[in-house]
């Protein structure tokens, strides 16, 4: 708290709006009761009063749940293999990249006896007595599915807060940067300046290629998690190498696929050939799936009615095949790439077609032949 003021006296802030996350927030209602005249509104997210149980409060983890969590951070801490809290936290999912990322990051920021101190020091944090004493425009955002911190804690902020407003998103994640981030930007624009700006949708034509590992499952059932672990690390080396020579962008990555993005159908379509033959020699074959359409550009993420498509023809490719939709084969006439016809089209009431879009026309497919 105290550091808080060195930094507004620092540069000469007045008074400023604090927006506290997570363990951040019990410090920034602290805050706002003991200098109301330096602050000029609260927001709260993802946060609580009280991080552990007792008997006249029903909220937060019991002394087994702590019991876990610390031990877990004491044995495990650093590895993609932990299931501690700052795993959850991060969202590492089911992407064994991304948690070997995050793992790491864990390692170099702090040792596993330093974290679980940290830990200890949240469970014993008890602000409900001064929450009374919050007399500054406060605002309490929560995701209903919370993994962390479950969202009964910010009920109870709110009704306990004076004035306090309420914000529940239907999201199961805690980190405030993943997931949909706009709607947390959004109320909190609202609240702190009464207004709300249009966004304006920036929107790009764009190729989206979807490919993901056949046999997944039954590979990782033979060989185990570590060896798949490193496959799988392996797999995405080759894909940005691949990537790379055909000026392709990668999107996203979960589990065992990835998303990438083209500012040509043709160049897609051959990226996606040389993918087969990249990874093959780590005995595994991909499945592809491409289209061609108008996309909306969020930060550096691809959405909209086309990367469904994109992502529908993709689950329709046969092991090792390329597959592309009806748009990508009617742009790349005259390339000199030859696709034969699948037979699969959307066309309601006929068996064994694609079903339906919404929103969109006649879907056909058609193959790079192997």
């Amino acid at each position: 708290m105290h550091d808080v003021q060195a930094i507004l006296d620092a540069i000469g802030c007045k008074q400023a709006a604090l927006f506290g996350v997570s363990e951040g927030g019990p410090m920034s209602l602290l805050y706002a009761a003991s200098y109301p005249q330096r602050t000029s509104a609260l927001v709260i997210y993802g946060s609580y009063a009280k991080q552990s149980r007792a008997r006249d409060y029903p909220f937060g983890w019991d002394d087994q749940q702590w019991q876990r969590v610390l031990q877990d951070m004491e044995e495990n801490w650093g590895s993609p293999q932990s299931l501690s809290i700052g795993m959850r936290t991060a969202g590492a999912g089911d992407d064994p990249l991304r948690a070997d990322r995050i793992a790491s990051y864990f390692r170099a920021s702090a040792s596993p006896g330093a974290a679980a101190a940290i830990m200890r020091m949240n469970r014993d944090i008890d602000v409900r007595h001064i929450l009374s004493a919050t007399h500054v425009p406060t605002l309490v955002i929560h995701r209903t599915g919370d993994p962390v911190i479950e969202v009964g804690q910010a009920r109870y902020l709110a009704q306990h807060i004076p004035g306090a407003k309420l914000v529940e998103l239907p999201e199961s994640v805690h980190t405030p940067w993943l997931g949909n981030r706009d709607a947390i930007l959004d109320a909190v624009e609202q609240f702190l300046t009464g207004t709300q700006r249009a966004r304006v949708s920036e929107r790009l034509l764009a190729t989206i290629l979807f490919a993901d590992i056949v046999g997944s499952t039954e590979r990782v059932a033979a060989i185990g998690d570590n060896p798949w672990r490193e496959l799988l690390n392996e797999f995405y080396v080759q894909v940005r190498e691949v990537l790379q020579q055909y000026r392709g962008r990668e999107i996203s990555t979960a589990g065992d696929g990835f998303l990438a993005a083209f500012d040509g159908p043709a160049r897609a379509i051959r990226c996606a050939s040389a993918l087969g033959d990249a990874v093959r020699p780590l005995g595994l074959k991909v499945r592809c799936g491409i289209h061609t359409g108008e996309c909306e550009l969020i930060g550096n993420d691809l959405a909209g009615i086309a990367v469904h498509i994109g992502a529908r023809v993709a689950a329709l490719a046969t092991p090792g095949e390329v597959l592309v939709s009806q748009t990508v084969r009617d742009l790349v006439a005259g390339s000199g790439l030859a696709l034969r016809g699948s037979g699969l089209t959307q066309a309601k009431g006929r068996a064994g077609r694609l079903a339906p879009v919404p929103g969109c026309a006649e879907l056909n497919c058609a193959a790079v032949p192997r």
